[in-house]
C-alpha cells in the first residue's frame, strides 16, 4: 500500500525543490506516495514520515539510533529548554507571523518544535541526514516536514524561500543558507563557547573539545554572506544525575570515542555542568 504524504510535507512542498536536477526550479509534486519531479526522478516518503531526497554517499550518516535514543532522553528532562527557549525568541523576534523555517541539522526537530511552537502560523522544515533522528522530527510536531539531505551539498530548496534559517550545534553551509533565504531573512546560529560541559570535559579527556579558534572561523566563514545583528550568551549551572551524565556524554559526537570504562568509575563523573553557548542572529549581506 502507498504511503499517504504526510499533512506537513505537503505544506511545504513549494520550498522543496528536485536535487537531482542541476536547475533548482524543478519542483516535486507528490506521486502514489512518494514524490517526483518532471524529469521523472522519483523519491521516497518513508512510512516514519520523512521524505528521503538525498541520493549517493553521504559526508556523514548523522546520528545513530542509541545516540537519538540518548538525546530524546536528555533533552526530555529540561535541561536545555534555556537554549530551545532562547532561540525560540530570537527567531519570533526576526520572522513574520506565517514564516517558513529551515533548519539545518535539525536531528530530532526539538528546537524546531519549540519555534514553531511560538509561532502558530510558521511552518518548519527540517534537514538531517540521520534517518534515525529524522523520524522523531517527522513526528515531534504537526507543522514539521522533515527531509534527510546532507548540509555539506546545495540544499534541495529553492531560492529564497526561507524567513529563517536556524543552525543550533550543526555543521554549517554559509553560501546555501544565503541562497534560500530571502533578503529580509535572518539567520540563527548557537554553538557552544569554550566553557560548555567543562565539568565534564575536564574529567572525560576522550570527550571532544571546544576548538579556542572556533568563533574566528565561524566568523570568517559566514562574513561574506551575513553580518550579525545581536548575540546572547546562555549560560547557567544545572545538578545532573549519572544518566542524565551519561545520555549527554551518548549524544554528542563524543560518543564515537567514549568507551565504556571511560565512564565506569562513578567518582569520575561531575554531578553539574555548565551549559554555555552564543546564540547570534545574523542578516544576509
Amino acid at each position: 500500500m502507498p504511503v499517504l504524504l504526510p499533512p506537513a510535507l505537503e505544506l511545504s512542498l513549494d520550498l522543496l525543490r528536485c536535487p537531482t536536477c542541476r536547475c533548482r526550479t524543478a519542483r516535486l509534486s507528490p506521486s502514489r506516495g512518494a514524490l517526483r519531479c518532471p524529469a521523472g526522478h522519483t523519491f521516497d516518503v518513508a512510512r516514519h514520515g520523512y521524505a528521503g531526497l538525498l541520493t549517493g554517499i553521504r559526508a556523514t550518516s548523522g546520528d545513530d539510533s542509541s545516540m537519538v535514543q540518548a538525546r530524546e532522553r536528555f533533552l526530555s528532562t529540561g535541561i536545555y529548554a534555556p537554549i530551545r527557549t532562547a532561540v525560540a525568541r530570537l527567531v519570533v523576534d526576526s520572522a513574520p507571523a506565517h514564516a517558513s523555517i529551515v533548519d539545518v541539522g535539525c536531528g530530532t526537530g526539538y528546537y524546531l518544535a519549540g519555534v514553531l511552537d511560538q509561532l502558530p502560523g510558521a511552518r518548519g522544515l527540517g534537514l538531517d541526514t540521520s534517518v534515525r533522528a529524522l523520524r522523531s522530527a517527522a513526528r515531534v510536531h504537526e507543522r514539521i516536514a522533515a527531509v534527510a539531505w546532507d548540509v555539506f551539498r546545495p540544499f534541495p530548496l529553492a531560492d529564497g524561500v526561507a524567513d529563517v534559517v536556524v543552525d543550533v550545534f550543526a555543521p554549517r553551509n554559509p553560501a546555501e543558507f544565503r541562497r534560500v533565504l530571502r533578503p529580509t531573512g535572518r539567520l540563527v546560529v548557537v554553538r557552544p563557547t569554550g566553557r560548555h560541559l567543562a565539568e565534564l570535559r575536564s574529567r572525560v579527556s576522550v570527550m571532544v573539545t571546544v576548538d579556542p579558534a572556533k568563533e574566528e572561523r565561524l566568523h570568517r566563514a559566514l562574513d561574506p554572506f551575513f553580518e550579525a545583528v545581536v548575540t546572547e550568551r546562555v549560560e547557567y549551572t544545572e545538578p545532573l544525575t549519572r544518566q542524565e551524565v551519561l545520555d549527554l556524554v551518548a549524544m554528542t559526537p563524543s560518543a564515537r570515542h567514549v568507551s565504556r570504562a571511560d565512564v565506569s568509575d562513578d567518582g569520575l563523573l561531575p554531578d553539574q555542568v555548565t551549559v554555555s553557548v552564543l546564540a547570534t542572529v545574523y542578516r544576509p549581506r
